[in-house]
């Protein structure tokens, strides 16, 4: 059984680990991958607050050690009818079956702002040395509505408070959210927990507020019905930006783009094409959910090809490290839906923070594992 894995991310190594693992003698697998790299994102931005920077892996190594076969091109679209994938550069790759792990592309919603994407190390290594030479006092936070995912938000706030302290910095800061508590995804427990923190370093938290920023210097807030609140004055923003989807011609379309799922994973309207991680219309946009969908689809081949699995519907689980410049506390809740319940929170040793465990992926960790020695 021909098996096509579209992506170099989460969603689509780990896709091609759980196939390898579950049904290597029964699957022939293919990589298209844009990218020659695998890199933890998750842990990029965070370089500039000293986090130990993630390891390059090369995609090329990790599919040798899957048995994988290589294109290093990109996904365009998909002939559904005659099971082929047509790519960037013009190859067809007929499939027997199909997962999309493809990600999202981060949308600037604020272009006055500091987007905290994974190329934002540069521009935050600029705020930490004009917030260490006092330059900048004042920094706002800001989650526009449809984000990518909150928690590096909460991060960077809490590693300027960390690092105002360690350079004897009074500062004055401010975390503006449409959410309607703090780090809502990860339910009460961890909204209490990560209330707490801010309180501690005088982290003002504005919820269920939306932005606009028309200049470096300024957030202009308003409510969720677009009336102006008020007004902020600062030095600097910083801003999570919006994900648009992967707009995947030939196959069906939600919302800006993004790839619609059913419990298993397919894309309504086949049998054999499935999609993992953030470009699916999964509203929460996180690697270990990823990791998790793209669990998901690999078992339903795995067991469509004949190996002595059985395909399970997505049930997801939610683990995060929270990195706060100080202690990292472990984070972990059950989504229904997008609705968390069963929410808790460890400390977590700073060892459990390298870039293996930043996301939860169980075939592709001890593969990262292996490939870093």
């Amino acid at each position: 059984m021909h098996v096509v894995i579209a992506g170099a991310g989460v969603a689509a190594l780990e896709a091609t680990a759980a196939l390898h693992r579950l049904a290597a003698d029964r699957v022939r697998l293919t990589l298209i991958a844009p990218d020659r790299t695998y890199v933890t994102r998750a842990l990029r931005p965070l370089t500039a607050f000293g986090v130990t920077g993630p390891p390059q892996i090369s995609v090329r190594g990790l599919a040798d050690r899957l048995g994988a076969d290589l294109a290093h091109d990109r996904i365009h679209w998909v002939d559904r009818d005659r099971r082929t994938a047509h790519c960037r550069s013009g190859a067809a790759i007929a499939f027997d079956a199909l997962v999309l792990g493809v990600g999202a592309t981060p949308h600037i919603r604020f272009p006055h702002a500091l987007a905290l994407h994974d190329g934002a190390a540069p521009g935050l290594s600029q705020l930490v040395s004009e917030i260490t030479s006092g330059d900048v006092r004042r920094v706002a936070f800001v989650a526009p509505e449809r984000m990518a995912w909150p928690l590096p938000l909460y991060e960077a706030a809490l590693m300027t408070a960390a690092l105002g302290r360690r350079h004897h910095r009074r500062l004055d800061l401010i975390l503006v959210t449409a959410e309607g508590a703090a780090l809502q995804p990860f339910g009460e427990h961890a909204t209490a927990e990560m209330q707490a923190l801010l309180d501690h370093d005088d982290i003002a938290l504005v919820t269920r507020t939306h932005c606009r920023i028309p200049a470096s210097d300024r957030v202009l807030l308003t409510s969720e019905r677009g009336d102006r609140v008020g007004e902020l004055a600062v030095d600097r923003v910083v801003a999570l930006p919006e994900l648009t989807g992967p707009h995947i011609r030939g196959l069906p379309s939600a919302p800006y783009g993004f790839i619609p799922i059913d419990s298993f994973c397919r894309v309504p309207g086949t049998f054999d094409v499935y999609a993992a991680g953030d470009g699916t219309n999964y509203p929460v946009k996180h690697g270990g959910i990823a990791a998790q969908q793209a669990d998901v689809a690999a078992r339903g081949i795995a067991a469509a090809a004949g190996a002595d699995v059985e395909a399970r519907p997505f049930h997801p689980t939610i683990h995060g490290i929270l990195l706060t410049g100080e202690s990292p506390r472990y984070l972990t809740a059950r989504l229904i839906g997008a609705h968390p319940f069963g929410s808790a929170v460890t400390s977590a040793d700073a060892a459990t923070t390298a870039a293996s465990t930043k996301v939860l992926a169980p075939y592709l960790a001890g593969l990262l594992d292996e490939v870093g020695r």
